[in-house]
């Protein structure tokens, strides 16, 4: 579905009193012994997904043979028709495969100032919602966005908030978390990400902390985002702001994982050079040992 035809839902959204805002505890980690579950990011596969050399259906038995929890579903690449179909056969699949969809990956661009395009936003947002209901997953990933020319950082994280908090009441009657990922732009730094979670101080909204996002002090800007994680992509790099590029330092990253006290997903998302063939085996190997060692 394309963002005009959402042009049409939003008098029925304004007036369903789903874009009004709702007050709760912003989400924190329980403290405790972390649990941590594997998972593979369909867009590790992009190009096999792309080509037709591979499905989805094919990802979940990939999960199986490597041990893997879940699979986390990028739907970039879900059919134009026949959505429905589609999407309670792969539930079929992977319920049948003991593999669990915990979550949908979305594109989104929040930092939006007219009234009339966040509500369109608010309704994108709730579509999906739908959309990973059907599929039995209970987390949405979504991207802020890029500060508009003209705008200030503090005046795009305003306009990022007001949806979240529309987009939550309606996410939070069905059951689905919304993680705001770290992904450049208005979510660039972790202080700034933790700041628009914190202001929409709602349980259903959280943070989709991707390792591989932050580029000041990726490991301090990872831990500051721990609190408030209710889903992860791991990636097998880090990279710094002055142009520096080294592997991700896993072990850390997991063991900050469990010390935070993380319950959720961690889900393997690969972006290198090395063909996925032949890379996704071993670091699927790695997440499964690292997931497994550091929980309780």
């Amino acid at each position: 579905m394309k963002r005009r035809e959402l042009l049409k839902m939003v008098p029925a959204l304004a007036g369903s009193g789903l874009v009004s805002t709702v007050a709760a505890a912003a989400p924190k980690s329980t403290g405790g012994s972390a649990r941590i579950k594997s998972a593979i990011c369909a867009y590790s596969y992009r190009k096999q997904i792309e080509s037709g050399k591979m499905s989805y259906a094919d990802l979940v038995d990939v999960a199986v043979e490597h041990d893997i929890d879940g699979l986390d579903v990028t739907v970039y690449w879900l059919p134009k028709t026949g959505l429905d179909e589609f999407l309670l056969s792969l539930r079929r699949k992977a319920y049948l495969a003991a593999v669990e969809i915990p979550a949908i990956a979305i594109r989104s661009n929040l930092c939006k100032s007219d009234e009339r395009e966040q509500q369109v936003e608010v309704a994108w947002l709730s579509y999906w919602v739908d959309v990973a209901n059907k599929l039995g997953a209970s987390h949405i990933r979504v991207f802020g966005g890029t500060v508009p020319k003209g705008a200030t950082d503090d005046q795009a994280a305003g306009w990022v908030v007001e949806i979240l908090k529309r987009a939550a009441e309606y996410a939070g009657k069905k059951g689905v978390i919304l993680g705001l990922e770290n992904h450049g732009g208005i979510t660039l730094r972790a202080e700034r990400v933790v700041a628009m979670v914190k202001a929409v101080d709602n349980p259903w909204v959280g943070i989709n902390l991707d390792t591989g996002n932050f580029s000041r002090d990726p490991y301090s800007e990872i831990e500051m985002c721990l609190p408030y994680a209710v889903m992860s992509q791991l990636k097998t790099g880090v990279h710094y702001d002055d142009g520096r590029e080294e592997p991700s330092d896993w072990e850390r990253v997991i063991k900050m994982y469990a010390t935070a006290g993380y319950k959720g997903y961690v889900s393997l998302e690969y972006e290198a050079a090395e063909p996925v063939e032949t890379a996704m085996p071993k670091y699927l190997g790695r997440l499964r040992e690292l997931s497994r060692k550091y929980s309780a």
